[in-house]
């Protein structure tokens, strides 16, 4: 029988036979470390393949001709390296900012340990309550150690409160910002994204604060991928707020380098697919480095239905720099969710997510993405919202959905306000101020206090107001739950942050060393691009 050999480049001695069944096939998959070799039955020419051996000339005997080979694969390899070299991280994989300190300090802390990137949920919090976790995870990290973040929040009813959370970090040394929900530049964002970029000495820019800033809409990127606008720059550096060097070098740069594009996920969204929408930004991406020269890069992370293997995998085929992942950690224990929510959580299926009206842009018609499974939240959210677009105020709905209204508030429409304007009165007493004189306002704050309380008795676990939970979450969480089903990461108890991560990455890996050997024409049995999680030693994964 004739010996084929065509397309062979070496020879390989083995002790053990290579495997040439797709099952066989598939179990080398998860043997990441190990070079692999793809060599073919020079017999019949199939395909097959090996991971030991010794390379040997093309028609040594008892070879087997080599096709292909590929070295060991590690997960901190799956990303652009530039993103772990400029923030210090091994892996790239970022746990996102979920809002009202849902990502707590110690989710935080533990993924910067396991050598990624987390951002605290700065969102919705006093800035007095943001200065204190700052001053726990620069205790505990380091200003300039392990990589960590907080996240800033565009808030167009309180732009007081964004620029003074911008003053906090400015002053306190945080030098990464998961910029979110933005439509447009504020003097807040820009002021943090150029505040201390100098040269140095061989002429090279540094800028101490880094922009992630979190997009789903090309015209909103393209505000983060340009320079900021000349006349905001010369603004701040009048009001003393930036120097002219300050404001001169950030005129040449992107407000951010690091843009995170942002699917269908929990909390605000606009529901997109990841394909469709990466593709568009990083063709956007391409055209703004050429038109503005840049020399630096600008690296485009990928969110938003990120809780399987696979979808981390595409992820990164579709050319991200990162992966950052949201509602898979808030069903973690390091969140700072209560028990009862991340048990509902876990249960969910990825239909059981629904739209509902967002506290923080309530006025503005935006919606979020929240569970619907075992909550009455969305229902009653919305019908806050219909009676704020149906009446001009409080006094003008009518009795019987007045009724209705204080069975949602749990409490008569009065007393709530007397709590809601007790609550402004600390927060912020313009808002009250506005909401005496403007009676359509007072009723917009009224129904807002339902929508954020709602979050605050999901995060301390009220269990009389269950029915109210409102817990972020998209399509991810119940993915991940099929996937972890029957694992030790099917009991909420056991889903630590790190593992979640690991799990996650390691899986990506075994996944794109699976497609690796089918584009080099090996016969790859479909469990091959199954990875199931179990227990890793995070520590081994070198």
């Amino acid at each position: 029988m004739e010996c084929v050999t065509d397309g062979a480049i070496a020879g390989l001695i083995t002790s053990q036979p290579p495997a040439f069944t797709p099952t066989a096939i598939a179990d080398i998959t998860e043997q990441l470390r190990e070079r692999v070799y793809v060599v073919l039955d020079p017999s019949s020419g199939a395909r097959g393949v090996a991971v030991e051996g010794s390379m040997v000339e093309v028609g040594t005997p008892e070879s087997w001709p080599v096709a292909a080979v590929l070295p060991p694969m590690f997960p901190e390899w799956l990303g652009d390296r530039s993103f772990t070299e400029v923030h210090g991280t091994r892996f790239p994989y970022v746990s996102g900012a979920m809002a009202n300190g849902i990502a707590t300090t110690d989710l935080v802390i533990a993924m910067a340990r396991a050598g990624c990137m987390g951002f605290f949920g700065a969102a919705g919090l006093a800035r007095d309550r943001i200065a204190l976790a700052v001053d726990e995870l620069t205790a505990t990290l380091g200003p300039s150690g392990a990589p960590w973040g907080c996240n800033l929040i565009h808030s167009p009813q309180e732009p007081e409160l964004e620029a003074a959370v911008a003053d906090l970090y400015i002053e306190r040394g945080v030098r990464r910002v998961s910029a979110a929900a933005y439509m447009s530049l504020t003097p807040a964002i820009v002021r943090y994204a150029a505040s201390g970029i100098t040269l140095d000495d061989s002429g090279r820019v540094r800028r101490p604060n880094m922009v992630f800033a979190k997009i789903s809409r090309p015209e909103v990127a393209r505000h983060f991928m340009s320079p900021p606008p000349r006349r905001m720059l010369d603004a701040l550096v009048a009001q003393g707020q930036l120097t002219a060097a300050e404001a001169d070098l950030a005129a040449s740069l992107p407000v951010a380098e690091d843009i995170t594009v942002e699917s269908d996920s929990g909390g605000h969204t606009d529901n997109r697919p990841l394909g469709p929408l990466f593709s568009t930004i990083q063709s956007l991406r391409d055209e703004v480095v050429a038109e503005h020269g840049y020399t630096r890069p600008i690296r485009l992370g990928a969110a938003g239905g990120i809780g399987t293997p696979q979808a981390v995998a595409s992820a990164f085929a579709l050319g991200a720099s990162y992966v950052l992942t949201g509602t898979v950690n808030e069903a973690c224990v390091e969140s700072g969710l209560s028990d009862e929510g991340k048990q509902m959580l876990a249960t969910a299926g990825i239909a059981d997510i629904t739209m509902a009206p967002a506290a923080d842009m309530f006025e503005l018609g935006v919606d979020l993405q929240v569970l619907k499974r075992g909550t009455m939240f969305a229902p009653r959210a919305k019908k806050l919202y219909e009676l704020y677009r149906s009446y001009r105020s409080l006094d003008d709905i009518p009795a019987d959905e007045i009724a209705e209204l204080e069975k949602i508030l749990g409490t008569t429409v009065a007393e709530c306000w007397e709590s809601t304007r007790d609550f402004w009165m600390d927060r912020d007493p313009a808002q009250v101020e506005r909401a005496e004189r403007e009676p359509r306002h007072l009723m917009a704050l009224t129904f807002r206090s339902y929508l954020g309380q709602s979050s605050r008795w999901a995060i301390d676990g009220q269990s009389e107001r269950m029915l109210d939970y409102q817990i972020w979450c998209g399509p991810a969480m119940g993915a991940f739950n099929e996937w972890t089903a029957g694992s030790f990461l099917a009991d909420p108890a056991r889903r630590t942050a790190a593992q979640v991560a690991m799990n996650l990455l390691e899986g990506a890996a075994v996944v794109t060393r699976a497609h690796q050997l089918r584009t080099f024409g090996v016969a790859v049995d479909p469990s091959g691009f199954d990875y199931r999680p179990r227990p890793l030693d995070i520590p081994a994964l070198h």
